[in-house]
């Protein structure tokens, strides 16, 4: 009887401990950090991050193109606060739990670096941490390198970003300030300071009942060895599986030898997950390889990875040496990728030469160990594409490049951008913009590029001594000419979203410059999502830029207007010219294709009196009922698939790449693949209610498609649009 009572008792104590709140301390953050298959899925213990950061606080009103791309990124607090007889500037105050998972500042004027910062924690009136604010972020005062670190390293102290990566956890409330006798702006908020601070505050909010153990100097204490651990774990990269495998170790050989145009294929069957990649690639010319060898992956018949090999392994285009905690690459051999990629069933790795060389793809292969798949599995994917010639000066031509808009539930963990520069002037002003599960304002709203990859004042300086950013080649930075490669890869800074996530990076300069810019981004999300931008293999195909002639070109110039290119015999379909058709078009006209159907094919003449290579752009209009269409130039194929299928009229600027034109007629190609579907309203109503279509049937249809637009209003995927006198489209948003 003693023996029943006792065991009920221990049934009890369990289940108690079961319902209690998962625990958040550092020791769990530091674990998780270098935990790679964390990431893989979505998060247990869920979460939103966020920034604070000194963006140009005139900057609320995306219409305002002068006042969205300001630039005045320094100086700029929450508010000021007095405190025992001393100013204190709050650059970050958040309620919690949570915790500060990356920290970023640099500084200009007088005595850079200097001054008190204070970090309070929930809501005690005697900061947790206290001191020089460059020795805390980068002097390793609370712990070392790479936690706690400067880059680049070549480069004056006073030209470094100071990168704090050591979590700061907080159960209630985080208000972080800073303190400088030379620091001063009046309550009018005119800044008068002699020293001005940047900074940017990635921070966890927890949105699932957890219990946090806040920062102390007691916790700091405790877990001493372990953060030593994590520093030489980080730095040291493990060039090998960290993770042990769930089941026995499985190497794929991927080796290769692919003509031109050739792709080789590899399958893995079962519930797996790849932990590493490494290839070695080898042309007579290696750098225009490394941008035309293609890797693209297919998990569960889902295609999400499709990247240059040179972008997805963190060299670009030039075969250097470099390493983060997810990458690494050793010059002008290996590239290895540590990145988690689980998959249910099967996946498809193939390696596609897009080039006019032969590539030699060697010590190439792909490890994988079992995987319990879950619900909260998911696939890992990247976008990539590249923008060609694009030009960057000022508020005339300032704008944002969306890097990714990704529509689903996942967690998005990095991005990298390829820059050639042929100018002696600073590319990288733009900030960061990251828009979460449908926000109006950037929850993320940076203080310039190479903030956000971690450095400082367009440095040149290469380093690659750091887990999380990486600038392996700088020769086109800080007033040089040439190549450019900035790499960001997130841990607990990664980013969850429930819906969606827009990635925009802002393109800006003070000079009048020509770029070919070129971002890559990593993420995961559960199977089923939706991603953008599509690829161009006309970007891949396309010479890389090695020198400053490479950007500029000969000179030369061609516009055609729509209404001036001839429709050439035999096409499907109408073509008409449209008059007063929209303001932004010259002269109101467009050349409009209409009665087609998908597999038709519309050819339009046009004169080039120049024979070479052009660098093009063609402007369509978007609409509910257009369609997914490839183009070709004079039967080339230039992309395989551009949407011109959009909920309201609008246009769309498509970049082409360099495009070879002859001397004379010159022909672009439309292949329809795929028609925007809309239903007439009388094929409605004569199918579903077999009725006519009358004034009656016709509001009753009206209030039938309002309760079921009411019904779809929380699926932010789909939405029923209205094509005025003509019916109804459902549009995959």
């Amino acid at each position: 009887m003693k023996r029943l009572i006792f065991v009920i008792q221990l049934m009890i104590v369990c289940n108690g401990l079961a319902m209690a709140d998962p625990v958040i301390s550092l020791k769990t953050l530091l674990h998780e950090m270098t935990d790679r298959s964390a990431l893989a899925r979505w998060p247990e213990n869920t979460y939103t991050c966020k920034q604070f950061s000194s963006y140009d606080r005139s900057s609320h009103n995306m219409t305002d193109k002068r006042a969205w791309f300001g630039n005045f990124d320094q100086g700029q607090f929450i508010r000021q606060e007095e405190n025992g007889g001393r100013t204190e500037y709050v650059m970050m105050d958040a309620e919690g739990p949570g915790a500060i998972v990356r920290f970023w500042m640099t500084f200009s004027g007088i005595n850079r670096g200097q001054g008190t910062l204070r970090i309070y924690i929930d809501n005690e009136e005697k900061p947790v941490i206290e001191g020089n604010v460059r020795d805390i972020l980068s002097g390793q005062v609370l712990c070392g390198e790479p936690l706690s670190t400067s880059v680049p390293d070549e480069a004056p102290m006073e030209e470094r970003g100071h990168n704090l990566y050591l979590p700061i956890p907080y159960a209630k409330r985080c208000k972080v300030t800073i303190e400088s006798p030379d620091l001063k702006i009046t309550p009018e908020g005119k800044i008068e300071s002699k020293t001005i601070v940047y900074y940017a505050i990635n921070y966890r909010t927890y949105t699932s009942p957890v219990k946090v153990i806040s920062f102390s100097a007691k916790e700091l204490k405790k877990n001493a060895r372990l953060i030593a651990a994590v520093n030489k774990k980080l730095s040291e990269g493990t060039p090998g599986i960290d993770t042990p495998l769930a089941g026995r170790e499985s190497t794929l050989n991927l080796a290769a030898s692919l003509a031109p145009g050739e792709s080789r294929s590899f399958t893995i069957d079962g519930s797996r997950a790849i932990r590493r990649l490494s290839m070695r690639i080898d042309a007579d010319d290696r750098r225009q390889a490394l941008r035309s060898t293609v890797l693209s992956i297919a998990f569960d018949g889902e295609l999400t990875v499709w990247a240059p090999v040179g972008e997805f392994f963190g060299v670009g285009y030039y075969p250097v040496a470099t390493g983060t905690w997810y990458t690494r690459a050793v010059q002008d051999d290996v590239m290895s990728a540590w990145w988690v990629m689980p998959f249910e069933r099967n996946c498809t790795i193939t390696l596609t030469n897009y080039g006019e060389q032969p590539v030699e793809i060697s010590k190439a292969a792909a490890v994988s160990g079992k995987w319990q798949w879950d619900e909260r599995s998911m696939h890992f994917g990247t976008t990539w594409q590249q923008f060609t010639h694009i030009h960057a000066r000022g508020d005339e031509f300032a704008q944002d490049l969306t890097f990714a808009d990704l529509k689903g539930r996942g967690v998005y963990v990095g991005d990298a951008v390829t820059v050639y520069n042929p100018n002696l002037g600073w590319w990288g002003e733009g900030d960061e913009k990251v828009y979460v599960d449908g926000e109006t304002f950037p929850s993320h709203f940076g203080t310039g590029t190479e903030d956000y990859y971690g450095y400082a004042w367009g440095r040149y300086e290469p380093w690659i001594n750091h887990p999380f950013v990486a600038q392996p080649i700088g020769d086109g930075c800080y007033a040089h000419i040439g190549l450019a490669q900035n790499t960001r890869v997130r841990s607990l800074d990664a980013i969850p979203f429930t819906r969606s996530l827009r990635f925009d990076m802002e393109l800006f300069d003070w000079s009048n410059i020509h770029l070919n810019y070129a971002p890559i981004t990593f993420w995961y999300m559960l199977p089923g999502g939706e991603i953008q931008p599509k690829p161009f293999v006309s970007d891949v195909r396309e010479r890389v830029a090695n020198q400053p002639s490479d950007i500029f070109g000969s000179g030369m110039s061609l516009v055609v207007e729509g209404e001036a290119m001839q429709p050439c015999p035999g096409h499907t379909g109408s073509v008409e010219l449209q008059t007063n058709f929209h303001p932004l078009w010259s002269e109101g006209m467009q050349l409009y294709w209409k009665e087609f159907k998908p597999g038709d094919k519309l050819s339009l003449v046009f004169d080039s009196e120049v024979e070479g290579t052009y660098y093009a752009k063609i402007q369509f209009t978007v609409a509910p009922d257009y369609g997914t269409f490839a183009l070709r130039v004079n039967d080339k194929v230039i992309t395989p698939e551009v949407s011109l299928t959009n909920g309201e009229v609008s246009l769309l600027l498509v970049n082409l790449g360099r495009v070879n034109l002859k001397k004379g007629k010159n022909e672009l190609q439309m292949l329809c693949e795929k028609r925007g579907d809309v239903i007439r309203r009388e094929a409605i109503l004569d199918k579903f209610w077999n009725t006519e279509d009358d004034y009656f049937a016709s509001r009753s249809l009206d209030v039938f498609v309002t309760r079921l637009r009411k019904f779809l209003s929380e699926d932010e995927s789909v939405t029923i649009k209205t094509v005025k006198g003509v019916g109804l489209i459902l549009i995959e948003n």
